[in-house]
């Protein structure tokens, strides 16, 4: 019988003794302030800020200019993903070193959406819009957001339970008091077609009273590859009251149709690291070591079937209400209610080894070489017709409490906050995918003859709920002009109920778990500011993660971190860095060095293999620089550098190289984006990236490339002012021409080539 060795106690914390606790002794020194009584002298200073520099974090958690908040964050502004053309998350956070979708999915599987890696973990379950989470396998396109903040290092207090690195927030457009338009067309390879259009109309000036109406509409190929399609478009209303005054009200919509060709990959055969996968095979006949020679694929080339689709349908509903009490005591209430679907279909493969049983019976692998000299003649079974039948919903509330206040001679900025939030996800089962007939490997045919085909729910599937309810406060300390102290702490209760049905043998069998626990996490930090522009600070921090918290799913196998016996993987990191504002403020610098350790990983005894424990520790340590904003008037630069060192300080290997290290983590990116604007109009700029090489996970495949080499890209821009209306711009991607490999999947049978030369045409109005 496997046994499993687990620490969980079964102690609650009440949220509302905390509650009452934290919360009513503030209310009450507020009530009995003198100071309340008097008018406060406010005093307005306003800057112009840079296209590429920001001065804050979005969220009001973060209450300090970005060079007074001690830890990393990166904040891509909408100018510089404009210049880009960028047009999704994953396309726009390409301006932060070492993030990236780097990771294809499992075997059966293609990752679709924002399957992001970030510091050495999967953080595509820790992304927010507006502050909220936002869920399901949806690529979010970003023609509505003002802004992305990329925050690294645990973000447990501030979002509560999430991935062990970080997390990202899109701050979305909203109405403002200034009449404008503006839009923009672009076409460019592989059939780009794209149009956005953002329109700002006051409808009300006393009352400050505006709409705004984002809408967007594309309908691409892919550059890189035959068949993959990208059609999607997607509306954004919001309408604002009093706004200017004390109490704001805005009212958001969104909603996002997709209608895509998923991308399964290439076979890896012919990259380097690869070798026969029938290598181990006792029978020296049947090792097939002609297959360590063979050439690559046609990275162009289309394995799936013209049958593959991704459908999604995504709509959220957001209220967002201020208030300000006084210039000292402002309130903040958002409320959420966002729901997707998601249809999918995907053929995908493993070009995996022969087999042969006790009687010498040689079955066929999924690569088939009838004629080893005639690599024309070599087959590519495609077995696996995978579905995925998904809907999430999320219904939440947030309120945040904002108060300056003076206390024993120190100025304090005291945020406290409750989260109220529901998340459930249906996952329904489908069979009648079709059989399809074996395609050529170097000429794949996806549309090739398919019998069978008949997709059906087959009233099997899941259902997985959390219901959180969280609390939440940080003080920010000023002590005199040079020193701030800052602490939070956050408190999550869950309640997490999972229902599975399977089938077996006609009948329907139900599979029913739970698990509640409370969740503590807390920061804390000392900044020193060497002059009013820089500071020196050093930070500890800490962020968990329950059993299932990121996959909605529970399991009753010991050897899975989803077990609701086992406790939450727990994250401490600390970091110690700098920020300097340059230039006149105008170019931000930052360098930080940062250790962050995971623990209570699920291990497996080294003697006894029925037995697990929570023994296992991973570790990732590096330094990250960063640059941002305008060197002159009419330069403007964005750059980062990260190098990370990870490893497996206790348990097993996790690459299939069997190095110490994390997989899909390059140890060295860079990223850059520089512009320079011409006074007759004309402005040019570009940028180069680098990510170093990847080590992919290990499942025991055999003969398939347990890295993918790092490589560097260079991109281009120009764009010249026809008007002061009308301007075009002309983006060239990948300059040399690069081949590489963008993700790779578990087993390393698949990967995804990196885009070749390409370019794309844009045409901006704004009136």
């Amino acid at each position: 019988m496997t046994q499993i060795k687990s620490r969980k106690h079964p102690s609650r914390l009440q949220m509302s003794t905390v509650l009452a606790s934290l919360l009513l002794p503030a209310a009450a020194a507020h009530a009995a302030d003198p100071q309340e009584k008097q008018m406060a002298e406010v005093v307005a200073e306003a800057s112009k800020e840079n296209d590429f520099k920001a001065e804050r974090a979005s969220s009001p958690k973060y209450t300090e200019k970005l060079v007074d908040t001690p830890q990393t964050i990166t904040v891509i502004k909408k100018e510089l993903f404009q210049q880009q053309n960028a047009t999704t998350l994953t396309e726009a956070l390409r301006n932060t070193p070492g993030v990236g979708t780097f990771f294809l999915g499992e075997n059966g599987n293609t990752n679709t959406g924002d399957a992001i890696f970030l510091r050495g973990f999967d953080t595509s379950t820790s992304i927010h819009v507006d502050g909220v989470r936002d869920i399901g396998s949806i690529s979010r396109d970003v023609f509505n957001i003002e802004q992305i903040d990329v925050l690294k290092g645990p973000a447990g207090t501030d979002t509560g339970r999430g991935a062990p690195t970080g997390s990202v927030n899109l701050q979305s457009k909203q109405a403002n008091l200034e009449n404008a338009v503006s839009g923009s067309l672009t076409g460019g390879s592989g059939s780009q077609k794209r149009a956005t259009a953002d329109v700002n109309r006051v409808l009300n000036t006393e009352n400050g009273i505006a709409f705004r109406l984002n809408v967007m509409a594309q309908d691409s190929g892919s550059a890189a590859r035959d068949v993959v399609k990208n059609k999607r478009w997607g509306v954004a209303p919001t309408i604002a009251f009093g706004l200017g005054g004390k109490t704001r009200a805005h009212l958001s919509y969104l909603h996002i149709k997709q209608d895509n060709v998923p991308d399964g990959g290439v076979p890896t055969i012919g990259l380097p690291g690869y070798t026969s996968p029938d290598s181990r095979n006792a029978n020296p006949a049947l090792r097939r070591e002609f297959l360590n020679s063979a050439p690559m694929v046609d990275p162009e080339g289309f394995y799936g079937h013209v049958t593959d689709h991704d459908d999604v349908t995504a709509d959220m509903a957001t209220v967002r209400i201020d208030h300000d009490f006084s210039p000292n005591l402002r309130l903040q209430n958002t409320s959420r209610y966002g729901k997707t679907k998601q249809d999918y279909l995907l053929t995908s493969f493993m070009a995996n080894a022969t087999s042969t049983n006790a009687s010498g019976v040689t079955t066929p692998s999924n690569l088939i070489t009838p004629n080893p000299a005639d690599p024309s003649t070599w087959l590519l079974k495609r077995t696996s017709r995978t579905f995925k039948d998904v809907e999430n919903r999320i219904v939440a509330n947030q309120t945040v409490l904002t108060w300056d206040v003076t206390a024993g001679g120190l100025q304090h900025t005291v945020v406290g906050g409750l989260e109220f939030i529901d998340e459930k996800q249906n996952t329904y089962s489908r069979t009648g995918g079709g059989v399809l007939t074996d395609t050529p490997l170097y000429a794949p045919n996806p549309g090739a003859p398919i019998t069978g085909l008949a997709p059906v729910r087959t009233g099997a599937g899941a259902q997985g709920g959390t219901d959180t309810q969280a609390l939440y406060l940080f003080d920010t300390v000023k002590i005199g002009e040079q020193w701030i102290v800052n602490g939070g702490v956050r408190v999550d209760h869950y309640n997490f109920d999972y229902v599975a049905i399977s089938l077996a043998n006609n009948v329907f069998v139900p599979t029913v778990l739970s698990d509640s626990d409370t969740l503590t996490t807390g920061k804390l930090s000392v900044l020193y500011k060497p002059t009013a522009n820089s500071s020196v600070y050093a930070t500890v921090a800490s962020s968990k993660q329950p059993p299932g918290g990121a996959t909605f799913s529970l399991s009753t196998a010991a050897s899975s971190a989803a077990n609701p016996v086992w406790d939450p993987q727990e994250t401490v990191t600390k970091e110690i860095g700098t920020k300097w504002d340059l230039l006149e403020q105008k170019l931000a610098f930052t360098a930080a060095l940062y250790r962050t350790d995971v623990k209570n990983e699920v291990e497996q005894d080294p003697t006894d293999a029925n037995v697990y424990y929570q023994t296992g520790k991973k570790r990732v340590e590096g330094i990250e620089l960063g640059v941002q904003g305008q060197i002159t008037p009419n330069w403007m630069v964005s750059a980062g550098y990260t190098h990370m060192k990870t490893s497996v300080e206790a348990g097993r290997a996790v690459t299939a190289s069997g190095e110490d290290a994390l997989n899909y983590t390059p140890k060295n990116a860079f990223t850059s984006w520089t512009t320079y604007s011409f006074p007759f109009g004309l402005t040019i700029g570009g940028g180069v990236r680098h990510n170093g090489k990847l080590l992919r996970g290990t499942d025991g495949s055999v003969g398939t490339p347990a890295y993918a080499k790092g490589y560097w890209v260079a991109d281009a821009m120009a764009s010249y002012a026809l008007t002061k209306n009308v301007d075009l711009r002309l983006n060239v991607y990948n300059l040399a021409d690069e081949e590489y490999v963008a993700s790779i999947n578990k087993s390393g049978y698949r990967y995804i080539p990196g885009n070749p030369r390409s370019a794309s045409l844009t045409a901006n109005f704004r009136f």
